[in-house]
């Protein structure tokens, strides 16, 4: 399929797909030129830019994601698992502090908190 398919089924702009490939962040193994030099992706590209969208979504970097899936680092198993390791950590202090902000709001709202504004 051509970017412009890529990009409705994705909801990435073509910009960003073209972005992500010159970070290294799609395999080339997703792209093949056709006879006139066109990028052709294959289907299967459109469940890893899913993949994508969502670890940028918990705060993977850009530079965190080609660590991950450019092949010509060659990156072992281990250290690609402690990045991801470490990505969960992040993740549950982040959930830590959600939680513990969620119970300060309910108790806001109950009257409960030492909060200058009552609810």
């Amino acid at each position: 399929m051509k970017i412009n398919e890529v990009s409705k089924l994705t909801g990435l702009p073509i910009s960003t797909l073209r972005f992500y490939e010159r970070k290294n962040l799609i395999p080339d193994s997703f792209v093949k030129r056709d006879v006139n030099n066109y990028r052709v992706y294959s289907e299967e590209i459109v469940d890893f830019l899913n993949d994508v969208k969502t670890l940028l979504s918990v705060d993977f970097s850009i530079e965190e994601l080609s660590l991950l899936v450019n092949q010509q680092l060659n990156l072992s198993y281990e250290v690609k698992k402690k990045i991801v390791e470490q990505k969960i950590i992040e993740i549950e202090e982040i959930e830590k502090q959600l939680r513990k902000s969620k119970k300060f709001l309910t108790a806001t709202l109950e009257g409960k908190a030492n909060f200058r504004t009552k609810c």
